[in-house]
Order: C-alpha cells, then structure tokens, then sequence
C-alpha cells in the first residue's frame, strides 16, 4: 500500500467556513476557516470613528504645516560656514541651519502622511478578512492563438512591415528623440573638460607644506619620514580649496636609493625623495597611514595599501590603479618643485581611464 493510498479527503459544508480539503497521511483533518470577525470599537461606536477622524486629518494637517515649514527654511535659511548660519546641536555639534530645518520639516511632512495613512487603514477602512481562491493565472491556448492572430492582423492592416518608409522614418524618429534629453543634461553644468585628467601642477611650480604652508627643501625631508604638500599657488582661503586639495595633494616620502625597486620612480624622485598623489585611486580617500619599516601606505577607509618603493602599486585591497607620482626636482635654492604633472589621472578610475 503507498502513501497515497492512507490519504482521504474531507469536504466541508461552506456553512462551517471550509474552503476545500486537507489531505494528510493517514487521514484527513478540517479545515479550519477564518476565526469570527470582531468589530473594532471604531466600527461600532461612531464617536470613536470621529475621533479616529479627526486623528488621521492631525496627521494631514500637521504635514501640510511641516511642508510650509520647509519652503520657509528654504527662504530664510542661508548656507554657509558662518556661525551665524549655524546651530549646535547636541551630541552632533554645529549644524548648518538650513541642513537642519529642511531635513526635519521634511521628515516631519513625510512622516504625518504614513502616519496619518497607517492610522486611517487600521482603525477607519474595512478590516473584513476575504479569502480568494486561487486559479490559474496562465491564459488558454485558445485565448493565446487569438491575441497572437489579433496582433498579426493589426499588424498586416497597418502596413507596417509593407511600407518601409514609414517604418524606418518611425525608428529613426524614435532613435533621434532622445538627444533632446542629452541637450538638457549638457544645460546642468559646465563641461569637465580636462579637469578629470589634469591638476594644477605644472613645471617650476614648487611644493609647500600643507601645515606650515612653507617650501619644502629636500633637505628637510628624513629618510623614513611622510611630508604633505600641495602647490605653492593653493592657500586655505581660497573659495575652490576643497576642490583642488581633492586632487593636488601630494605626500613625499625619503627612502634610500637602494630600496626603491622601481627604476622610473627613482628617475621621477631626488635623491631618494618621492612624491605620490595623497588620494586613493578606490573611491578617493585621503591617504595618511605609514609603515615606515615596509614604504607600505594604508588608506584608511577600505585599506587599500601602496608600496611606495615599487612604483607605488597595490599590493592589497580594493583599489586598481597604483598612486600616480609626480616628478620632482629642486631649484636653486634647494626647494622641491614640480616638472610637470601626475604621471596619471588622480583619483579613482573612470572611463577607460586616460593614461
């Protein structure tokens, strides 16, 4: 005897709530149905219907005041670094104020509508349970073969594969309109140009220390010590400084002749002293951590590593170009400068990325 055989089947009286059998080994057990309905108290007491009403037109009213709310932190606010723009908030600090009330009144609004919605269904919409059996969801082979021949007719009463010339001018159309989207987007800004590609550094422009904002003589550089520079015509107070460190900084590094394995970057150096781009070529960190016993540099924010005495390459983590180096000499007062730019572009990868 299989187990199909100790199986049974139980039909139940639609009157008891069934809807359908449960066949199970060895016998058969009733399907339970839907438990009783119970009516909330918003369904029998119309007061508390109207106060419920009057909750979720709350919630309504109090995101429509949160928008208006957020159009005047729009208008009032301004931005900027100035204290007078800004408000401390505690544990997190100063906080801009326009960035403080736009997401507040913001979140305020959006919360009141789920609130106000979530409050509505629970205790105002119908909460009746429906069961709805299920069918097939695949049409028949009939209903199939007629869409199938209504297609071919419309198809043949359009002329759509006879006319040619139609068809093709439609598809040219349909392929040509959507330079109109690429005409906007180009209205969005300003071409990057060659700014992906290319930093301030050039020939003759010498290196200063980013903390004392001095030149850097290479003879201020020690063996086994990390300096970070960036070009002497980039000062702190000027309005696009977070723009240029992003891709001018530079760390310099003094190793010994004999431990630097890359020949092109000893040629790029002087006198043992290197210069790499100080933005991890992952996503753009800045890089700050040395091992000074390994010229092994740590980014911090996914540990992307670089050995700076083989040319700067990646020997772990998720990053995929090597640092591009600058090539340095010094002028006649000893201080370091530039002969030109980064041997590659800074930063992440992107494109094809120009070499």
């Amino acid at each position: 005897m299989t187990s199909q055989d100790n199986m049974s089947e139980e039909h139940l009286p639609e009157a008891a709530g069934g809807h359908g059998t449960v066949a199970v080994h060895g016998g058969a057990f009733a399907d339970p149905g839907l438990p009783p309905h119970e009516p909330r108290r918003t369904d029998i007491d119309e007061r508390a219907a109207k106060r419920a009403e009057r909750q979720v037109a709350l919630w309504f009213v109090l995101s429509m005041l949160a928008t208006v709310a957020f159009i005047a932190c729009y208008v009032i606010f301004k931005p900027g670094p100035q204290s007078a723009n800004t408000v401390y908030i505690w544990p997190i600090g100063d906080v801009s104020k326009l960035n403080f009330g736009l997401g507040i009144s913001l979140g305020v609004s959006l919360f009141s509508i789920g609130a106000g919605a979530v409050h509505w269904a629970r205790t105002l919409m119908s909460d009746e349970e429906h069961i709805s059996e299920r069918h097939p969801v695949e049409a028949t082979p009939a209903v199939r073969e007629q869409v199938f021949a209504d297609f071919r007719q419309g198809a043949k009463e359009s002329g759509f594969g006879r006319r040619k010339l139609i068809r093709n001018t439609m598809i040219g159309a349909m392929a040509v309109f959507p330079l109109s989207a690429v005409v906007l987007f180009r209205d969005l800004g300003p071409l990057p140009e060659k700014k992906l590609i290319h930093t301030a550094w050039v020939k003759g422009m010498r290196l200063k220390n980013m903390n004392t904002g001095e030149p850097i003589k290479a003879s201020d550089i020690e063996v086994g010590s990390l300096t970070f520079a960036m070009p002497e015509n980039l000062s702190e107070d000027d309005e696009d400084f977070q723009e240029r460190i992003a891709k001018d900084a530079v760390m310099l590094v003094r190793l010994q002749p004999e431990d630097i394995k890359d020949k092109r970057s000893a040629d790029w150096g002087y006198n043992g002293v290197l210069a790499f781009s100080k933005i991890c070529t992952h996503v753009g960190c800045p890089i700050s951590l040395y091992e000074q016993q390994t010229h092994h540099v740590l980014c911090p924010c996914h540990q992307s590593t670089f050995d700076l005495s083989d040319g700067a390459r990646v020997i772990f983590g998720p990053a995929g170009h090597p640092l591009p180096q600058l090539a340095i000499n010094v002028d006649g007062n000893g201080n370091l400068q530039a002969l030109g730019d980064f041997s590659a572009p800074v930063g992440p990868g992107f494109w094809e990325r120009s070499e």
